[in-house]
């Protein structure tokens, strides 16, 4: 498994429609796009990793109000055993109407054979 797959698969748990890149056709009124940030291996004496850290933003994008939203992706992240390493609003984007809130998360992962 990877961080990609279990957003994509915790999400849609949530009915929050999910992008990797930009929707073809007109976006829904709430959706999330993730974005793979980072693939990182800890140090080791023997240069031998047996895990690896992914990180990802979850970007979530609202023309509702975003705070209970946000308080369910939050919980829901937490529950699954992620680590939350930044929460902030980006902004409203007046031209589409989209409030914008951005979740960074990483997970440890063992390496698999």
């Amino acid at each position: 498994m990877n961080i990609l797959s279990e957003l994509t698969a915790l999400l849609s748990m949530l009915a929050i429609p999910v992008e990797t890149g930009v929707f073809s056709g007109k976006a829904p009124d709430e959706y999330v796009v993730v974005t793979p940030l980072a693939d990182t291996y800890p140090v080791h004496a023997d240069n031998r990793p047996q895990c690896e850290t992914q990180e990802a933003r979850l970007s979530l994008f609202s023309k509702g109000n975003y705070l209970r939203r946000k308080n369910e992706i939050t919980r829901s992240l937490l529950a699954a055993d992620f680590t939350i390493t930044g929460r902030w609003y980006i902004g409203h984007e007046d031209d589409t109407n989209f409030h914008h809130y951005a979740i960074d998360v990483a997970k440890y992962y063992e390496l698999e054979d």
